[in-house]
């Protein structure tokens, strides 16, 4: 849960030199994969990864908030039983906020909310385990909740946490997943926010690993970052400490009771399908972070729950799936239409989703009407959604070298549409008129003659700024000046007093804008780190300027990628950047590589 719930909390500000220094700079060479390229950092390797694909469950927060009892936690789990979900994996179930009491007990323990659980929490999971299920609770990394319960951690003004006891607690319970939220973190003189943080889900780490019981860490603290330059550092060691962390603005929840006015100004309402958008954009950049047993957590499924249209469920579910995020719905299970069963529990959307490979799909394609995302899966196979996020119907055509495939005559593609089953075979594109708010999603199978797909898509920076921006603004593409254009001018902004000329080249070079959907915004990461346009040009550092010429194996066009986001130039060891307003197309210039600066982090496909 973040701060823009509407609930009382607090942010400590930061203070201090960082206890914690920053993570030492990691290079993810552009010869890897993103998945492959992240250092384990989830459980031993003798012991695999708790999680190895992305934990699939039930919570209770986005539907029913605090309006939950015992009762509601069981009829959600025998629902998810009776509909059969559970068998497709959907197997945990999560008790959030809320069921605390405020306070502790006077020898220090958590007090479980006697109304909403008569019979205490045991019994519960005990039930819950009874029908094939496992248990998930709730609790908060800082003295109380974002309820205003009572939290693990330490409480304002210094003192002792609580993460072992409550461990422990949890452990004879029989739970087999944790939740730990980041609301009213204490923050001691002497450290930032940011050593709060990490001290506080180190400790939690270490409680977990004590109690003698394998217990899936769904951590929060990137989500408090958001918009901040520490979101990167903090994404940097969440992976450490748990299997998968929420990064950003939650999904937004449905209300029985309409939003009080007092609310609507601090939390501005958006539908459910738009901030469903909101937390995809802000996850897909990320795919650098994730791996097995590591996953980026953009959010509950809500697709089917009141707010979410058919075509809109279906979205939710074929991008999550492509992102290879975790698949926790939170809805009332059994008022589920059979339409909304069928689009949560479709078994090839699940297998993208949970494919070994754990990667996170490649933007391939984006305009202003759709968004076209390939993603690679362990065996040969591969996956292709396209996305309408306009208010009309869109046609599209995906050909094989959209996707990274060799350009010849012979490159065909066996697809499964995987909403109707139908299958194609040997088809040279795959063709859709998607309706407004929906997606399209195949499965497919390359012939030989296609080879092995190229890490080919769009180059994107995030637009500066902080959390709650609208989808459309928020990711902007790298485009090349041009086929077949060769200039020094790429990253020169023209002055007053040029003339027509100069300003038409410089007006093609100026390289980061919003994203058209051209040619110019397809590149190719190649095997020895260049980055190659469309046009068969690469980006090349040449007299301290980026510019585009013929492809060479010189280091001034090799590039390095770090886990922080930069692209570091191997000849002069600085950092590509955009500069500019974004309210225009911004250039491109080679600057000293900063610490988490907006302007110089971008992603690639992966």
């Amino acid at each position: 849960m973040l701060p823009s719930r509407i609930l009382n909390t607090r942010h400590p500000s930061r203070k201090g030199r960082a206890r914690f220094q920053p993570a030492i700079v990691v290079f993810l060479f552009l010869v890897s994969t993103s998945g492959a390229a992240v250092p384990g950092v989830g459980a031993a390797a003798d012991e695999g990864p708790l999680a190895a694909t992305p934990p699939m469950g039930w919570n209770d927060w986005a539907h029913y908030q605090c309006g939950f009892t015992a009762d509601t936690i069981l009829d959600n789990a025998r629902a998810l039983v009776s509909t059969g979900l559970a068998t497709l994996g959907y197997n945990t179930v999560t008790i959030d906020d809320c069921w605390m009491l405020p306070a502790r007990d006077a020898n220090g323990n958590l007090q479980v909310d006697p109304k909403r659980f008569p019979n205490g929490m045991k019994p519960v999971a005990d039930a819950v385990h009874k029908m094939g299920l496992k248990f998930g609770i709730y609790e908060d990394s800082g003295s109380e909740t974002c309820g205003r319960y009572a939290g693990s951690g330490r409480p304002e003004g210094g003192g002792q946490a609580h993460f072992l006891e409550d461990a422990r607690l949890f452990a004879s319970w029989g739970v087999d997943y944790l939740k730990l939220d980041g609301c009213n973190v204490y923050v001691a003189p002497g450290e930032t926010q940011e050593d709060a943080y990490h001290m506080a889900y180190a400790a939690q780490h270490e409680a977990l690993r004590k109690v003698g019981r394998s217990i899936v860490f769904s951590e929060s603290a990137p989500a408090y970052f958001q918009g901040t330059p520490e979101w990167y550092d903090v994404l940097s060691w969440v992976g450490k400490y748990g299997e998968l962390w929420r990064e950003g603005s939650d999904i937004a929840t449905y209300h029985a009771q309409p939003v009080p006015p007092q609310f609507r100004r601090r939390f501005p309402q958006r539908t459910r399908y738009q901030s469903m958008l909101w937390n995809y954009s802000y996850n897909l950049p990320l795919g650098r972070f994730q791996k097995p047993g590591n996953w980026n957590d953009p959010d509950f499924i809500i697709a089917g729950d009141i707010g979410m249209s058919v075509p809109e469920s279906r979205t939710q579910m074929a991008l999550w799936s492509m992102m290879s995020a975790p698949l926790i719905l939170s809805s009332d299970v059994g008022k589920l239409s059979p339409e909304a069963i069928a689009i949560v529990g479709n078994k090839d959307l699940i297998a993208i989703d949970q494919n070994p490979l754990g990667r996170m799909a490649t933007l391939a394609r984006r305009t202003p009407q759709m968004d076209v995302l390939f993603k690679q899966l362990s065996s040969d196979d591969g996956a292709v959604a396209v996305v309408n996020h306009s208010e009309a119907a869109v046609k599209v055509e995906v050909h094989p070298t959209d996707l990274g495939f060799a350009a010849n005559s012979g490159c065909k593609l066996d697809a499964k549409n995987l909403w109707n089953g139908t299958d194609l075979s040997a088809v040279t594109s795959l063709d859709a008129e998607v309706a407004s708010h929906d997606a399209a999603i195949w499965r497919i199978h390359p012939s030989e003659d296609c080879g092995k797909p190229s890490r080919t898509g769009t180059i994107t920076m995030i637009a500066s700024g902080r959390r709650n921006r609208d989808f459309e603004d928020y990711a902007r593409c790298l485009a090349s000046p041009g086929v077949g254009l060769h200039t020094n001018e790429m990253a020169v902004r023209p002055q007053p007093g040029q003339n027509w000329i100069r300003r038409a080249i410089a007006k093609m070079g100026s390289s980061v804008a919003a994203c058209a959907g051209t040619d110019a915004e397809k590149w190719t990461v190649t095997p020895d780190g260049a980055l190659q346009s469309s046009g068969g040009e690469c980006l090349a550092v040449v007299n301290g300027r980026p510019v585009m010429q013929a492809c060479s194996p010189e280091s001034a066009q090799q590039w390095r990628y770090t886990l922080q986001g930069n692209l570091v130039n191997n000849g002069d060891l600085q950092c590509l950047t955009a500069t500019g307003p974004e309210s225009e197309p911004q250039s491109l210039e080679m600057q000293v590589c900063g610490h988490n600066l907006a302007t110089q982090i971008w992603s690639l496909p992966n």
